[in-house]
C-alpha cells in the first residue's frame, strides 16, 4: 500500500462513509461505484471487513486512524486473547518477531521488552502495521525484508526471538508439518538458536505433538491454547539449555477452568480403570484431547474411563476443578427418548454422528438438557443429563 493510498483512506470523509457501512452488505457494496475518485470500493470494503473482523478478534484496534491489511492477513492473524496470554510469560531487554503480519502477536508480546524489532517482507503490510502502531504510540524497528536474508546477516542478539511461520503452500493449502511451513523451521533452527537463548514458534492446532519432539530438538515447553473449548494455536518454546523434559501445558481460554499441566511422555505409562456411567460424567476440553493424555487425565483426577475410545470419564463424588464439562447423567433406554425433544446431543465413540442421532430419533438442537451417545466396556449406551 502506498503511502498516497494510506492517506486517502484516513481521509475524514472516506473514514464517515466505511464506519456509516459497517453493516451494509459487502456484495452490494462491492458493485457500486466509489464516491470517492481517489479510493476504491475494493479498498474501502477491505476496510470495512477489517473493522468487523476487529470487532470480535482484536477490539483494542477499533481506534481512529487505523487500517486494516487484505481478508488473508486478518485470518492469519492471531486473536488478541491468544496474544494476550503469550505476552503473560515473556519479558527481557530485546525482542524479535520475524514474521510480524499484522503485528497483533508483536504488540502484546513486545509490552515487556524495551527494544523490538519487526521483520515483515511484505511491504505493503509492514507500512500497515507501522502507521497503526504510531497511532498506538508503540515504538519498534520496521525492517523490511526476508527473515532468512535478515538472518544472515544479522549480529544482535534478543532476549526472545518470535515466529509464526506462514502455513499455506504456493497454492494457497493449508500445510503444518515443519518441512512445509514457510519458513521451514528445521531448516533455519541453528540460526535460530544462534541470535537467542529462547525462541518460540507458534504452530497449527493441527500439529502432531508426537511428531513435534521428534523432529525438533530443544522444546523445553509446549502450550496448547484452545479459545472458548477452540483449539487456536500450539506454541512451541525452544531453549539451548539441555533438558530432557519437556512441559505442557493445556490452557482453555475463557472457560474458567485452570490450566493442565503435565510432563511430555507421563501418558505413556499413566493407566486407566474402567467403570459402567456412575453419577458424574467428565468431558475434557479441546486442548486436553488435542494433547492426547487421555489416560493422565483419569490417573491426575481419580476418574475412572467408561472405554479406551470414548475419552469419557465418570465418577460418584463430584470432582472440581476439572478441565472440561461436568455433567450429572443417568442410562436411558432408547425407547424412552421422546421424539421432537430438545437436546445439546454429543456422540463419542458412536458408530451415528449427532446429525444422523437427530434425524433417527426426530430430535431439535438445543435446550439446557444432554444426550451423549457413547460407549461404555459393555457396548454401547445412551446418557441423558438429570
Amino acid at each position: 500500500m502506498a503511502e498516497s493510498v494510506g492517506n486517502k483512506l484516513l481521509n475524514k470523509d472516506v473514514q464517515n462513509y466505511i464506519n456509516a457501512n459497517l453493516k451494509t452488505d459487502l456484495h452490494s457494496l462491492l458493485l457500486k461505484k466509489s464516491p470517492f475518485p481517489e479510493v476504491s470500493m475494493h479498498e474501502i470494503v477491505q476496510q470495512i471487513k477489517g473493522k468487523q473482523v476487529a470487532e470480535r478478534k482484536f477490539p483494542f484496534l477499533l481506534k481512529e486512524g487505523i487500517l486494516f491489511p487484505p481478508q488473508l492477513n486478518l485470518e492469519q492473524s492471531s486473536s488478541e486473547k491468544t496474544a494476550l496470554y503469550k505476552s503473560g510469560f515473556l519479558k527481557g531487554n530485546k525482542f524479535i518477531d520475524l514474521t510480524s503480519g499484522f503485528g497483533i502477536d508483536a504488540f502484546y508480546l513486545s509490552q515487556n521488552f524495551e527494544n523490538v524489532t519487526l521483520i515483515e517482507q511484505n511491504t505493503e503490510l509492514l507500512e500497515i502495521v507501522e502507521n497503526n502502531w504510531n497511532i498506538l504510540g508503540c515504538k519498534a524497528k520496521f525492517v523490511n525484508r526476508k527473515l532468512e536474508d535478515f538472518l544472515d546477516e544479522n549480529q544482535e542478539y534478543f532476549d526472545v526471538v518470535y515466529l509464526d511461520p506462514a502455513r499455506r503452500d504456493q497454492q494457497k493449502n493449508k500445510v503444518f508439518l515443519l518441512e512445509d511451513l514457510s519458513p521451514d523451521i528445521l531448516e533455519i533452527q541453528g540460526k535460530l538458536r544462534a541470535i537467542s537463548g529462547q525462541v518460540v514458534v507458534k504452530l497449527s492446532p493441527l500439529i502432531d505433538l508426537k511428531y513435534l519432539v521428534s523432529v525438533l530438538p530443544g522444546i523445553t515447553r509446549i502450550d496448547v491454547i484452545a479459545l472458548k473449548n477452540d483449539v487456536k494455536e500450539v506454541v512451541v518454546f525452544l531453549s539451548n539449555e539441555n533438558t530432557d523434559k519437556i512441559i505442557c501445558n493445556c490452557v482453555n481460554l475463557e472457560s474458567g477452568e485452570e490450566t493442565f499441566t503435565f510432563r511430555f511422555g507421563e501418558e505413556e505409562t499413566a493407566e486407566s480403570e474402567y467403570s459402567e456411567p456412575e453419577k458424574y460424567i467428565y468431558i475434557p476440553n479441546h486442548s486436553i484431547l488435542k494433547a492426547g493424555v487421555f489416560n493422565l487425565i483419569s490417573l491426575k483426577f481419580g476418574l475412572k474411563k467408561l472405554h479406551p475410545n470414548s475419552h469419557l470419564y465418570t465418577s460418584t463424588e463430584k470432582i472440581e476443578n476439572f478441565p472440561g464439562r461436568i455433567l450429572e447423567m443417568e442410562s436411558v433406554d432408547s425407547k424412552s427418548i421422546k421424539k421432537k425433544g430438545q437436546f445439546n446431543i454429543i456422540a463419542k465413540n458412536y458408530p451415528l454422528k449427532p446429525e444422523e442421532i437427530k434425524k433417527k430419533y426426530g430430535l431439535k438442537d438445543g435446550g439446557d438438557q444432554y444426550l451423549i451417545f457413547t460407549q461404555s466396556k459393555k457396548g454401547k449406551i445412551i446418557l441423558k443429563s438429570v
